[in-house]
């Protein structure tokens, strides 16, 4: 398995094409997605960029972090696994003290 990249303040006219063309320049992709809202069908601006080998994704970091592409200087840095964090909301509900 290779090391996952997140690739940040992507324009939203990039493509998953241009993306994966970008970081295979600078090493061996094993996948590149884009970032959709479920709500818009648009880019987020942001994805995430798979690379072959630790190698070619610290190459890719230190090459393309600030990069300008399609107008936008690239965050590029070494991808985080998700935390619990945000999510779901409480419950509640009920009503107390009220006359019926």
């Amino acid at each position: 398995m290779g090391t996952r990249l997140y690739v940040g303040n992507l324009s939203y006219n990039v493509t998953e094409s241009e993306l994966r063309d970008t970081f295979a320049q600078h090493g061996q992709v094993s996948s590149a997605q884009l970032v959709i809202d479920r709500m818009t069908g648009q880019a987020r601006g942001f994805g995430f960029v798979e690379m072959a080998t630790a190698a070619d994704a610290q190459k890719a970091i230190h090459e393309l972090n600030g990069v300008e592409l399609d107008g936008r200087a690239l965050t590029v840095n070494e991808a985080r696994e998700r935390t619990g964090g945000g999510g779901g909301g409480g419950g509640g509900g009920g009503r107390s003290g009220g006359r019926w």
